[in-house]
């Protein structure tokens, strides 16, 4: 009888010690997500060179909308690693013919681009794409542990979401302070698409292009039409 009562009392103790790890890592986790995403005036990143770029492209306008936006960047926005799903050839082509139309001018330009399984196709099921996203994320995190960017730059393709999650990974576990700058696409004028949602909270800056955005989500900066 004493033995069973002492081994209900280690089975109990190892619960309890689990239960406590696991708060105290969450706490550690909870703590450090907030001081990453905490407004930093002092981290400007190429302070000291260039800016590693990791650019998030989607199928279709997605991706028209983010080489607009890569045009106004300065040659010290280099390399460019850009990631798109991997069905999405359509994207690979606009952003070779984007690099190499200015390889003239430039010919220091580097970049690469990278391929992850898509987290969410059109019209999927919200029960199917948390799990399509989970698979994604096994494959951003690697990538953006190996790359290291400075800067996550996209405009709400779903592979964003999983890309943005592993750059903030990498602050959480004091690796390196991963900037995330999220511009809305052109096309959300009344609301926010679902990466925006989601990523809302989570980004350095948000800019949306429509003044009805601005309005319900104070936190954003409108700029106008930057595409």
């Amino acid at each position: 009888m004493l033995d069973i009562f002492s081994s209900c009392y280690v089975k109990m103790g190892l619960i309890l010690s689990a239960i406590v790890g696991f708060l105290i890592t969450l706490f550690i986790c909870t703590v450090r997500l907030f001081l990453v995403l905490r407004k930093d005036a002092e981290h400007k990143p190429g302070k000291k060179g260039a800016v590693s770029v990791l650019v998030v492209a989607g199928s279709g306008g997605h991706t028209t909308e983010i080489l607009r936006l890569m045009k106004s960047l300065s040659q010290s926005y280099s390399p460019r690693h850009y990631v798109i799903a991997d069905t999405d050839k359509m994207s690979e082509d606009k952003i070779r013919t984007h690099e190499n139309s200015h390889k003239e001018k430039d010919t220091t330009r580097q970049f690469t681009i990278q391929r992850i399984p898509r987290s969410r196709k059109v019209q999927q099921s919200w029960r199917s794409s948390v799990l399509t996203t989970l698979y994604s994320l096994l494959y951003s995190v690697p990538l953006v542990f190996k790359l290291k960017p400075d800067l996550v730059l996209c405009n709400g393709p779903g592979t964003c979401v999983p890309l943005c999650a592993s750059a903030l990974l990498l602050g959480i576990l004091g690796v390196k302070k991963v900037l995330i700058i999220y511009v809305e696409s052109m096309c959300r004028v009344e609301t926010l698409s679902l990466s925006g949602k989601l990523l809302y909270h989570l980004s350095d800056y948000f800019f949306v292009q429509w003044s009805t955005l601005k309005e319900k989500y104070p936190k954003s900066t409108y700029l106008g039409r930057i595409v």
